[in-house]
């Protein structure tokens, strides 16, 4: 707390282009700012901008309200503006906005510009080369290559180019890195040339209180899911995109042939039931077996504790080896197996060292049966107990908020700010 005395107000813009009632504010940024807002000096403030899509409107002015003065006792002030895609109008659109933000900037005596991810790095770069503000990319990973990867761009399509040049001209003028893998420095020398004097390290983190074994198979949800002495594979997210679909419902088909009756699969996800249903009959998975349900975040846990191993279908394209599934720290905290694919971030390494899950190799029969053998067993040659205290232990090591934590104490309670 001296400390904090001591030091000058630090006012921090913090640039994101989710909508607020997104799962990536409410379990990804909003956790990292209340860490920041403990570590910046005292009468310091911190302004986070949203971008608000259709499908993720606050209801009413009300709830709008209610929202901002809640934040605001966290030393958080919101800022928003709707979402649009990339297009002309939007860039003309976004000229407008970055001149509030400008304003915004001197008005507020912002210190720090704050960007989670690289797509809202383009504005945090033009403010910052305008402003002179230092520039902080968080979550820094590759966005542009991968979005060429998972097939949602082409080469040499404006939407590419467009972020990859930026991508390049941020990189070089960050004032400071944070990064979900080491991997990233070396992937941003060869991609950029970029070379960084304050570079750290944060993986996706986890509130090891909100999933803990407090949350683990409650009779309650068990009974009325039906899944008595069954084996049940959970799985928190969609299909497509940077995630596999045909191959991830052929996986689980060669599960449920290998354990029978047994075997029951639990999708918490946005998916509509057609969808889900569609998807397992074109892999030949009986849809009967699938348990389909959307969840709130701060319910997830009760949900996610049902299972007796998790599932992360992550496509491995190679710019993945520098992201951090989310989900994986959650498995972890609650004691669930993992099978995931190769090369995803540094998880798919430490869940090969540390026997406590398994990773798909190929996507054929015989590489899924492996896996399915793997999982199995694990699940005989341990019990819940065991497993939970074994793989928890891998989330503390390397999910803790306490990471984050020691970084942000660094970058904000440093003299030099």
């Amino acid at each position: 707390m001296e400390t904090r005395k001591r030091l000058n107000p630090v006012n921090i813009l913090v640039l994101t282009f989710w909508s607020f009632k997104e799962g990536l504010i409410q379990t990804y940024t909003l956790p990292y700012l209340h860490i920041i807002a403990e570590q910046i000096p005292e009468g310091s403030k911190i302004y986070l901008l949203t971008l608000e899509k259709p499908n993720h409107l606050i209801s009413s002015s009300e709830e709008k309200q209610k929202i901002k003065k809640n934040l605001e006792q966290q030393k958080i002030n919101w800022i928003t503006f709707s979402y649009d895609g990339l297009s002309v109008l939007s860039m003309l659109k976004w000229a407008w906005i970055l001149i509030r933000l400008y304003f915004l900037i001197f008005i507020k005596d912002i210190k720090f510009i704050h960007s989670f991810c690289t797509p809202p790095g383009v504005a945090g770069y033009l403010l910052s080369l305008f402003s002179g503000k230092k520039l902080i990319l968080d979550s820094y990973e590759p966005h542009a290559e991968a979005c060429i990867e998972s097939g949602d761009w082409k080469k040499d399509s404006f939407a590419f180019k467009f972020l990859f040049f930026f991508e390049r001209l941020m990189s070089n003028k960050a004032h400071t890195i944070i990064s979900a893998t080491l991997g990233m420095r070396q992937y941003a020398k060869q991609k950029y040339n970029a070379s960084f004097t304050r570079f750290y390290v944060k993986p996706a983190c986890v509130d090891l209180n909100q999933f803990s074994e407090l949350n683990l198979k409650k009779p309650n949800l068990v009974k009325s899911f039906g899944y008595e002495n069954k084996i049940v594979c959970v799985y928190a997210g969609k299909f497509g995109g940077i995630y596999l679909k045909k191959e991830a419902f052929d996986y689980l088909k060669i599960a449920h042939d290998y354990w029978g009756d047994k075997f029951r699969i639990l999708f918490l996800t946005g998916h509509t039931r057609e969808e889900i249903d569609r998807w397992a009959i074109e892999s030949n998975l009986e849809p009967s077996i699938i348990t389909c349900k959307f969840v709130m975040h701060h319910e997830i846990a009760d949900y996610v504790g049902l299972g007796d191993f998790a599932y992360t279908p992550v496509k491995p394209i190679p710019t993945k080896k520098f992201c951090t599934p989310i989900k994986n720290g959650e498995y972890w905290a609650l004691g669930l197996p993992i099978v995931s694919t190769a090369n995803i971030s540094d998880d798919s390494e430490i869940i090969e060292k540390n026997e406590i899950g398994s990773i798909i190799q190929e996507f054929n029969e015989k590489s899924y049966l492996k896996s399915v053998k793997e999982i199995d067993a694990i699940l005989k040659n341990n019990s819940r107990s065991e497993l939970y205290k074994t793989i928890r232990g891998i989330a503390v090591n390397y999910r803790s908020f306490s990471i984050a934590d020691k970084i942000y104490k660094e970058i904000y309670q440093s003299k030099a700010v």
